[in-house]
């Protein structure tokens, strides 16, 4: 199993970087990403552990609720070459 320990500044880095290279505007970006880093927190806050699995499916899910490109990128971010 994969553990990850949640870091919610490194993900809005990650983020950010995806929304930048999907053309979504700063001010959207922010928006979607501390609502979905919110909700992502709450979700996952019962879990003693957490995988990365985990996290990359709860933060996809959230980010397709605002843009499905998006969350296409976060979630193949290491398989897109």
């Amino acid at each position: 199993m994969n553990e990850s320990h949640f870091d919610p500044k490194s993900l809005k880095r990650t983020l950010k970087i995806d929304a930048i290279s999907v053309g979504i505007p700063s001010g959207a970006a922010d928006d979607f990403i501390n609502a979905t880093i919110k909700s992502v927190e709450k979700s996952l806050s019962s879990k003693t552990q957490i995988t990365n699995g985990d996290l990359e499916r709860a933060v996809a899910k959230e980010l397709q609720k605002y843009n499905a490109d998006f969350a296409y990128v976060y979630k193949n971010r290491d398989k897109i070459v």
